[in-house]
């Protein structure tokens, strides 16, 4: 028996991996996060399976049903948004399976920042304008940051900026960045990206939360900050440079024709 960790990726059904859907369909146990996980998602479960929406569950509760079909000698599968290695609160459960000596394993997904640059057309790394990209969020109720992952170290860097679960925190995003990226720097607000719902608001450090608010969005959304957005001036990456070699390529020289 072992608990599956699966990444059902940002909202589409079909962007779950194939590992990801194939265990879905032969576990005989289905957790899911309903709140961000769609239903159509586990659909697929085996005839007489037990799916449950994990939402309103607490962790002993999750934890509880995992410990039954252990006894059982049932496969769980655990099914997350996006990827288990980010905000997935995935770290705590695998603490309990290990307490109890419950196998598990992790299958990742399509996080989140992924799946939104995919849809904007965007990446998020450019030659000499940003080849860094970091994930993040900001305090707030919930739990606070860790002392040096604040917004005002972290925008130092003037890197792409992911910024997760803070979209009721913009006046404090705005007065932390703008000392390095500036007013006018392009942001992008994408909620519930890849879900039929979804929305992309083009803006920018100094208009967001104005955008923000004639949009009605208070959850569910990715806060992207960059200069690589819209960048149109930017050099060519050097990876299909012909006059740049490297142990697949060597300098200048030609495809033979017919070749593959």
């Amino acid at each position: 028996m072992t608990v599956y960790f699966i990444g059902a990726g940002p909202g589409a059904p079909d962007l779950i991996t194939v590992r990801g859907l194939k265990l879905i369909e032969s576990c005989p146990v289905c957790l899911f996060a309903g709140s961000l996980v769609p239903e159509e998602t586990v659909k697929c479960a085996p005839e007489g399976a037990l799916v449950m929406d994990t939402a309103p569950m607490h962790l002993d509760d999750i934890v509880a049903e995992m410990e039954k079909a252990h006894a059982d000698g049932k496969d769980v599968a655990r099914v997350h948004s996006g990827d288990p290695s980010i905000y997935g609160a995935t770290a705590e459960q695998m603490r309990r399976l290990d307490a109890l000596n419950i196998p598990y394993e992790v299958v990742p997904g399509v996080p989140a920042f992924a799946a939104a640059a995919a849809k904007l057309k965007a990446e998020l790394t450019l030659p000499e304008i940003a080849q860094t990209v970091i994930i993040t969020r900001t305090g707030m109720k919930a739990s606070s940051m860790p002392e040096f992952e604040t917004l005002e170290i972290l925008g130092k860097s003037r890197a792409t900026l992911a910024i997760h679960l803070s979209i009721r925190n913009l006046n404090y995003v705005r007065d932390a960045l703008v000392p390095y990226y500036g007013e006018d720097c392009p942001v992008i607000i994408a909620y519930r990206a890849t879900w039929p719902d979804e929305k992309f608001i083009h803006t920018t450090l100094d208009g967001m939360k104005e955008e923000v608010r004639k949009e009605k969005i208070t959850r569910t959304a990715l806060i992207l900050v960059g200069r690589v957005f819209g960048q149109k001036e930017f050099r060519d990456s050097d990876l299909y440079n012909a006059e740049f070699s490297h142990v697949l390529r060597n300098r200048g020289k030609k495809k033979a024709a017919g070749a593959a």
